[in-house]
């Protein structure tokens, strides 16, 4: 070894100090990041689930969810983004929300990170709630105890890689990754993956639920029929 030589040794106890406690969601920066609030309220007897209609004109509109939206950068937790954005869009004041904690984040399949959390709301009845009509049509509420007795549907749809695009102006071909420039095999010059994605859908009256919305209802009524052990 010449003395102009020299040994790029990695520190393995710096690169250890680096590693996360808690690991996160990686180049999460490069996803959509939003939080919903699974609003429950106390009304004839059982708990509801309360859900909103979007208005048409905003975005995703028409479609039935739970109240949330974009994290800002003001926001303190994705807690607080889910507690904002049911003030904004309910009316429902945020000293009668309280938040009982967290589900799992989601990373939906379009590319956004979803955190959600699962809070009670301290009305006596929808009549309380004073929803922003610029953002949503409607709200209605679905008892917990529909969605323990009823099953969701499930629908298989394929997840798909798309290495170009057309123009709609131009109708011509666009290239988003050059496989083959990049000496990649040639399947990577065509869609590829498709990958099975299941969409859980509720047709509860004149609403279809479905979607984001109809999983994290699958998973808290999972975890209320899951039996605790001691």
């Amino acid at each position: 070894m010449t003395g102009a030589e020299t040994v790029n040794v990695v520190n393995l106890d710096e690169l250890k100090k680096k590693l996360p406690k808690y690991p996160g969601i990686l180049h999460r920066e490069e996803y959509i990041n939003t939080a919903v609030l699974v609003l429950l309220v106390f009304m004839e007897g059982e708990y509801h689930f309360v859900f909103q209609k979007r208005g048409p004109l905003i975005r995703q509109g028409g479609e039935i969810c739970f109240p949330g939206g974009f994290h800002d950068p003001e926001d303190g937790s994705p807690e607080q983004t889910a507690v904002r954005e049911t003030v904004e869009e309910m009316g429902i004041p945020a000293h009668k929300i309280t938040v009982l904690g967290r589900l799992d984040t989601l990373i939906a399949p379009m590319g956004a990170v979803v955190e959600a959390f699962v809070g009670v709301a301290d009305i006596r009845g929808l009549e309380e709630i004073r929803a922003n009509a610029e953002e949503v049509e409607y709200v209605f509420s679905v008892p917990v105890s529909y969605f323990e007795n009823n099953e969701p549907e499930k629908f298989p749809v394929l997840m798909q890689m798309h290495p170009a695009r057309i123009d709609e102006k131009t109708g011509e071909e666009v290239v988003l990754f050059p496989a083959g420039e990049l000496g990649l095999p040639e399947r990577y010059s065509r869609p590829w993956g498709g990958m099975k994605h299941t969409i859980y859908v509720y047709r509860v009256k004149e609403n279809t639920i479905w979607g984001i919305t109809a999983m994290f209802i699958v998973d808290v009524v999972r975890k209320l029929k899951r039996k605790t052990t001691l």
